[in-house]
């Protein structure tokens, strides 16, 4: 494989890559929470050609029901039925993740674009779940779908034809995954800074439109994932992402940094900005406030 691509790639950069003798293998993680079926029917209108259709719901998450889908959860490593984390969109464990990458065709040796149509909120989460699965040539297409075809780049509509059986095999994980249990026990200690994804108003406790509770976990910080995007959607420049999170951060060690949303999909614009800003890897909690919420008793802060 040539030099991967490991954080984000242009419009300008994937357009010749499409046309070499081993071109990536790009997917629409389009999507939106109150109309499920949307994504998946903007991908059949219009998508890069080639690309197959990643599913928050179906691919990309545990079914919400699921034994270990509410609460504190175990680890993936007790089962492949067992999901990674809690919440509304509970992580699959590491080994289903990876029983659907080889059902549709991809493998260790393949160059990974994602993209969507909403801002990299959604297709964040395929980017650091092939990270958490051990695979570093994963990039996001920067300014999603919007800006390849402000690029040039072509679009065709239908259903791809289905990829040959591949085998995925796990590694290491190059990303870390943080319990709701670790965010507890570190709750107010100097090792642990906590980023909240969330708009303004969910995380201060004004609306909840999703969670039974409202407010945010305490002490956590706010960044609203939409941050990260300048005008032309695309993410900022690298240094205007460093200043904004030292200013966030306001001295807080980076390192310590476990990032979060309503249910672990729009906190990751969060992790890939801060790694695009030279800040290193942060943790994610993907459960998040859903799963935080779902435990009477746990603390809860407003404002």
């Amino acid at each position: 494989m040539p030099t991967p691509y490991t954080t984000l790639i242009s419009p300008e950069e994937l357009l010749p890559l499409l046309h070499g003798p081993t071109p990536p293998v790009v997917f629409d993680a389009s999507f939106d929470l109150a109309r499920p079926e949307w994504g998946e029917q903007q991908y059949l209108d219009s998508h890069i050609p080639g690309a197959i259709y990643a599913h928050l719901d179906r691919d990309l998450s545990a079914p919400h029901g699921a034994p270990g889908a509410h609460g504190t959860v175990a680890v993936a490593h007790e089962g492949a039925d067992q999901p990674a984390s809690g919440g509304r969109h509970p992580l699959p464990s590491r080994e289903r993740f990876a029983e659907w990458l080889s059902s549709i065709g991809f493998s260790n040796d393949r160059q990974a674009v994602v993209y969507d149509r909403n801002g990299a909120n959604y297709c964040g989460r395929l980017w650091w779940m092939l990270k958490w699965a051990g695979h570093d040539a994963v990039a996001v297409l920067d300014g999603g779908l919007q800006g390849w075809q402000a690029a040039g780049g072509a679009v065709r509509g239908g259903a791809e034809p289905a990829h040959f059986q591949a085998h995925f095999e796990l590694r290491p994980p190059l990303r870390r995954l943080v319990t709701a249990g670790e965010v507890e026990a570190a709750l107010g200690g100097a090792g642990q800074t906590v980023v909240d994804a969330r708009g303004g108003p969910r995380f201060r406790g004004e609306v909840e439109p999703l969670d039974p509770v409202a407010g945010h976990i305490p002490g956590a910080l706010n960044r609203p994932f939409t941050e990260n995007l300048g005008p032309d959607g695309r993410f900022k420049p690298a240094a205007q992402l460093r200043a904004e999170f030292e200013a966030l951060l306001a001295g807080r060690d980076p390192a310590t940094v476990v990032h979060q949303c309503g249910s672990g999909v729009s906190a990751v614009p969060n992790v890939l900005a801060q790694e695009l800003a030279g800040l290193g890897q942060a943790g994610l909690f993907a459960g998040s406030w859903s799963e935080w919420c779902s435990v009477p008793g746990r603390p809860v802060a407003k404002g």
